[in-house]
């Protein structure tokens, strides 16, 4: 591991932040907190903590000593002046003489010591940055030396490596504790560079932002160096012939009958594949986190299921995985009564769902409640698999022990970084708009967004698709609903990102006109091909995703009035929309039962990319009227929206007890109206 400072990168955060009334001291102390943060070695998703000892003016304008920390919420790898509150360091020095203080009071004496009442919490290790003396303090889980220091010898081995250059400090619960032990460590030896604390991280420490900085990444530099010599070659190992489009629903679905739906994210590579397909693989995986700040994310251990070979696929790898599932929960229920009743008070349980799943073969599934949660699930357990790997390769990897696993995971002080917001009405579903790449697509892919649902955007034009998804945060997959083979790989690629799929909204089209006697066979077929034969390709996809998750499904297809009042010289549009109307009926019919709802959005003169200025001014001559009338021609005379359309799309998917419905959004048209 090298040093990524740079002068003249210093100097440009210096003169950055000058302009905003920054110190220079300050500057250098986000400049060298975010070369920490930016590397994954070092730093996982808001872990770590930095701080610096300076003076900052208070309300008259005096000077006051203040402890700048990394405040709740942040994260090193972008933190700006802000991320590290203002703490008047007095108050905290005062409160050693203290024997203990319970979290809650910690939490409010911190608090209380901030400059700006309206900052962030300062972190839970604040007293620990506070009480030991030097200027810059810095911490982080380095993947090497938790790889050494996660031994039955952790001690010794990291006395071996570091010898007087740091101090080693037993484990120890987090908080005032901690803050304790830490600051009698350093008092005992000044002199040492930094802290290692066993099974949790190293902590160093310097009188500059580069001397803590440099100090910290040395230390990490000499751990990884000694893990060198065991480092074991990651051999090729065979992949399932199994996809993951087939065993990551029936994962989902299993999942999601311990509880809430949940997303998944798929990993793969070379050290994941090695990892899950290890002869230890049951004693690694039950051995439990790299450092104890990762139990938040991933829980005590993972969910391990059977290899999906010739011997065990189909139905059989189904049962397996519910089988697997429903012990997993049984195993955390006892976890949890076993440890929860060495405490008083006691807690209440979390989920039981697992966080990560192992399957030799196939890879890790990173599970959480969005796309986000499942992706940075994945990313601390595949951390968890290299220090795993670097510490097996000199010895013998050992965690924390039950209880103290037990004492994070419930911590309210952990659980308050995962935050308590209120979820929006479509969080953990995901969802698949066909022709999402502009008009009612679009708003669909937005309104659907915006109740947070996980939004696949499927479109034939990749560009367009691309665009829309940068816009809601979601996967963009090219799509022809006309091509069988287009069709199956977009939603493998919905599959492949999210895990699975719990909504389709069928939207594509296009809109041929002509009287219907006159019109080529070749314009009926290609407007079959695309406003009927595409619904099918896509509801048939989607059905078969649906049963693999046995857990429902939504089905909703954008018809039109067409289906049910046809218009002047409009039949090439009007008649497979009608077909598409009974579609919707008979996936209503045919997949009830497994809990499948199918219903229809029957809109009407909504300006979009398929009805154009000219489409309008046709359609308009077609019916002896004006523009504006035609297009306000409704009982309400108001012209009608794609974002009218999406909102009828997203009452559709909430309405729990709706199927083989038809909604008309067309501002109230009676000879439209379903009878």
């Amino acid at each position: 591991m090298k040093s990524r400072w740079s002068d003249a990168e210093a100097r440009r955060f210096i003169d950055q932040y000058a302009q905003k009334g920054v110190a220079e001291d300050l500057a250098l102390r986000v400049y060298t907190s975010r070369l920490l943060g930016r590397d994954p070695a070092l730093v996982q998703h808001g872990g770590g903590n930095t701080s610096l000892k300076t003076t900052a003016p208070d309300n008259l304008g005096r000077p006051v000593k203040v402890l700048c920390v990394k405040g709740s919420g942040w994260d090193l790898g972008d933190i700006e002046p802000p991320g590290l509150p203002a703490c008047r360091l007095e108050p905290l020095l005062e409160l050693r003489c203290l024997n203990s203080l319970p979290d809650e009071a910690m939490v409010a004496a911190q608090r209380t010591s901030l400059m700006d009442p309206a900052a962030p919490n300062p972190s839970v290790e604040a007293l620990l940055h506070a009480w030991v003396s030097p200027r810059y303090v810095d911490h982080s889980h380095s993947n090497a030396i938790l790889a050494l220091a996660d031994q039955p010898d952790g001690e010794a081995r990291c006395r071996d490596l570091f010898g007087e250059r740091v101090s080693i400090a037993p484990y120890c619960m987090p908080g005032f504790a901690l803050a304790q032990l830490a600051a009698s460590t350093f008092d005992a030896r000044p002199e040492a560079e930094g802290m290692v604390l066993l099974k949790h991280g190293l902590f160093t420490w310097g009188e500059d932002a580069r001397e803590s900085y440099e100090r910290h990444i040395a230390c990490a530099d000499m751990a990884e160096r000694k893990l060198a010599a065991g480092r074991r070659t990651v051999a090729q190992v065979k992949r399932s012939l199994a996809s993951t489009t087939n065993i990551a629903p029936v994962i989902r679905g299993a999942l999601a009958r311990l509880g809430k739906p949940m997303v998944l994210d798929h990993r793969g590579a070379d050290e994941v594949m090695a990892f899950t397909a290890g002869a230890d693989l049951d004693r690694l995986a039950q051995a439990g986190p790299a450092t104890p700040d990762h139990v938040i994310r991933i829980k005590p251990w993972p969910l391990v299921l059977p290899e999906p070979g010739p011997s065990l696929t189909g139905i059989d790898f189904a049962e397996a995985v519910e089988a697997a599932a429903q012990a997993y929960a049984d195993r955390y229920r006892a976890y949890f009564e076993r440890n929860n009743a060495r405490i008083d008070p006691k807690k209440t349980m979390l989920d039981v769902q697992p966080r990560v799943v192992l399957v030799p073969g196939v890879g890790l599934y990173g599970v959480g409640a969005s796309k986000k949660d499942a992706a940075i699930a994945a990313d601390i357990y595949e951390t968890n698999i290299a220090v795993i790997g670097a510490a097996e390769g000199v010895g013998r990897f050992e965690s924390i022990g039950e209880f103290d696993i037990f004492e994070m995971e419930y911590w309210s002080l952990e659980q308050a970084k995962l935050g308590k917001a209120k979820e929006k009405p479509l969080a953990r579903k995901v969802v698949a708009v066909t022709g999402a790449g502009s008009g009612i697509g679009a708003a669909t892919a937005r309104a659907f967004a915006a109740e947070g649902a996980e939004v696949a955007v499927l479109d034939k034009d990749a560009d367009a698709a691309k665009t829309v998804a940068k816009a809601v945060g979601g996967l963009a997959a090219p799509c022809d609903v006309t091509d069988d083979a287009s069709v199956a790989a977009a939603f493998e690629a919905v599959v492949q990102a999210y895990g699975g799929l719990d909504i389709l909204v069928s939207n594509a089209g296009y809109a041929p006109s002509g009287r219907i006697g006159e019109v080529s066979d070749k314009v009926l077929r290609d407007s079959f091909e695309v406003n009927f034969l595409g619904h099918q390709r896509a509801a048939r996809a989607a059905v078969a995703i649906f049963r693999k998750q046995n857990t429902g499904g939504v089905l909703l297809f954008n018809a039109s009035k067409q289906a049910l009042n046809p218009g002047p010289d409009f039949g090439p549009y009007g008649l497979p929309k009608a077909a598409t109307l009974a579609l919707m009926r008979q996936y209503a019919i045919d997949y009830g039962a497994d809990g499948v709802r199918a219903n229809a959005v029957n809109a009407d003169r909504i300006r979009t990319g398929l009805m154009t200025d000219e489409m309008i001014a046709k359609r308009s001559a077609a019916r002896g009227i004006s523009e504006a009338d035609y297009m306000g021609g409704n009982l309400l005379r108001q012209e009608v929206t794609a974002d009218d359309v999406a909102q009828a799309f997203v009452s559709l998917a909430l309405a729990s007890k709706t199927t083989a419905a038809v909604i008309t959004v067309d501002g109230g048209n009676i000879a439209a109206a379903v009878r």
